[in-house]
């Protein structure tokens, strides 16, 4: 290869590496966000659409051990320092794993309380299925991350 042809190759990979890196932050702080907003909301009673539906699910999880109030500010933590943690990117691969556990753990509800979550078992979804479904698309982000971090 000439030198002409190897400095632009060079180029187009530095390029590729800036848009990865560039992509992989973009894709970090904005589950970030989501986390931290979702999270908060959690602090203020009656303010999230969630709220009956992660304290019905912590408390079945849990085995009925921890008061509904008391779930609902430990789960608003959770996510507001899961969310902080991406947006700093401190503790990438604690958090990550979090991050999906908590993810998985949204799911359950899925099985739990599905007339809470279908109007038609298995496509029909609520607006309560739709808030979970989406979740989807943060357990792929959170894996893709765990792979970038892992590299």
């Amino acid at each position: 290869m000439n030198t002409k042809t190897e400095h632009i190759q060079l180029e187009m990979e530095s390029h590729s590496n800036l848009k990865l890196r560039y992509g992989l932050a973009a894709l970090r702080i904005s589950i970030g966000i989501v986390f931290i907003w979702f999270g908060a909301l959690k602090f203020f009673p009656t303010l999230s659409p969630a709220e009956t539906l992660a304290t019905s699910t912590i408390s079945i999880l849990t085995f009925g051990l921890i008061p509904a109030k008391v779930s609902i500010l430990l789960l608003a933590l959770g996510e507001c320092a899961i969310g902080l943690a991406l947006l700093i990117g401190a503790y990438m691969k604690v958090t990550l794993i979090l991050l999906l556990l908590h993810m998985f753990c949204t799911i359950s509800p899925m099985f739990f309380f599905p007339e809470m979550i279908f109007t038609n078992i298995p496509f029909g979804l609520t607006l309560v299925g739709q808030y979970i479904v989406k979740n989807i698309i943060i357990i792929s982000g959170g894996g893709v991350l765990i792979a970038a971090v892992s590299e």
